[in-house]
């Protein structure tokens, strides 16, 4: 019996690309759509969680919104995965900035992810389980940023189940060297390990930590342009 359609994704098989870039957003995923794929098609709607399948410079990409948060990451991704044979999904989201360098509006790219979630329990793994990055996209996306004239900050960022978090221990994150708090990467990343794919979080930065400063609801729906150019160059390479 076939998994598709899944509960959460009406698309038939082929109907998404080997390459799924994958904003919080359903409406940074319908901007991406129009404004960047050509003869975008609509695959998914189901819950409002909008999927686009279309081309970028004569390749096939897609994307689709994931929500907030890990638990709804992890069904997207998991079904993208291991029902619509999707090989890479790339993160393009937000992220708070922990440290003077990652100023607003700068891209980070998480090679590794602190986190509080216990999402990697589920896997019975009598150790510590890290979630990291692919280390191919991350190579090709540093290399898609530095070729548009853009240097990202690359390195750990922090992702946590939790937004108004009463505990704000940006301090000690921070001395671990966290770049960034985002809420959906680390388990992103233990669903492609997982499935055995590829993963990678490109955020920008929206709101800072120390400083206060913080973009509008239309700013970080639309105007983070640079990090879906990076995301799509990162997705034909």
């Amino acid at each position: 019996m076939s998994n598709i359609p899944t509960p959460h994704i009406s698309a038939k098989l082929g109907d998404f690309a080997e390459t799924v870039l994958m904003p919080g957003d359903p409406l940074r995923s319908k901007f991406i759509a129009e404004n960047f794929l050509e003869d975008a098609v609509l695959v998914n709607n189901v819950r409002g969680v909008q999927g686009y399948t279309g081309t970028y410079k004569g390749k096939k990409v897609s994307v689709m919104a994931s929500g907030m948060g890990m638990p709804a990451i992890g069904i997207y991704s998991y079904e993208l995965y291991n029902f619509y044979d999707v090989k890479n999904i790339i993160r393009v989201g937000t992220a708070g900035g922990l440290r003077p360098e990652t100023k607003v509006k700068d891209i980070v790219m998480g090679m590794a992810c602190m986190t509080n979630s216990n999402w990697a329990a589920q896997y019975e793994i009598s150790a510590v389980v890290p979630p990291v990055c692919s280390y191919e996209l991350l190579k090709k996306a540093e290399k898609a940023a530095l070729e548009i004239g853009v240097t990202p900050h690359i390195g750990t960022i922090f992702s946590s189940d939790v937004f108004y978090d009463s505990t704000r221990d940006y301090d000690k994150w921070r001395d671990m060297g966290v770049l960034a708090v985002e809420m959906e990467a680390a388990a992103l990343y233990l669903q492609a390990a997982r499935a055995g794919k590829n993963a990678l979080c490109i955020c920008t930065i929206s709101d800072h930590m120390i400083t206060g400063e913080s973009c509008s609801s239309e700013e970080r729906q639309t105007a983070f342009t640079t990090m879906m150019e990076v995301a799509l160059e990162t997705a034909i390479k």
